[in-house]
């Protein structure tokens, strides 16, 4: 018998998925608890619009994404920090830092945990940032540290 799951199922499937179960453990045990519907006409329609919405949606985030993407992409932002008579700044220019200035540049907001540094930056010049905005699409920032 074929059933659509409302909850995760051990040993049969996740949420949401089209699955094959056996009439007796569809009858006594998922239909009673509210794990699970039968699969007819009407739930099938249901469930169909439902994939086409979640593959919609899917799109619209991966086309959003890239169009930021390539928005950042090459681009290069500016951030002043005070440092010694050496060189060095005191502490260092992190991913927060970078992501706040990429908001307050591009209007795109970044997590700063999607941005992934080659090394820590505690001296003046300019560093590649790469940016995950998406799963496999991602951009490069450049970031050019100047003295206040």
């Amino acid at each position: 018998m074929k059933v659509i799951l409302k909850e995760d199922v051990k040993s049969l499937g996740k949420k949401g998925e089209l699955v094959n179960a056996s009439d007796g453990y569809a009858r006594n045990y998922l239909f009673p608890k509210g794990l699970a519907i039968e699969a007819n006409a009407a739930s099938m329609n249901e469930f169909n619009s439902k994939e086409n919405a979640k593959k919609f949606h899917k799109a619209e985030e991966i086309k959003a994404a890239q169009k930021a993407a390539d928005e950042l992409n090459g681009k290069s932002i500016q951030l002043k920090a005070k440092a010694g008579a050496n060189g060095k700044l005191f502490g260092s220019i992190t991913a927060k830092d970078i992501s706040a200035e990429i908001e307050k540049a591009f209007g795109i907001k970044v997590d700063k945990r999607k941005i992934s540094l080659d090394s820590e930056i505690k001296t003046f010049g300019t560093f590649n940032a790469e940016i995950k905005i998406y799963q496999g699409i991602n951009a490069v920032v450049k970031v050019s540290v100047s003295e206040e």
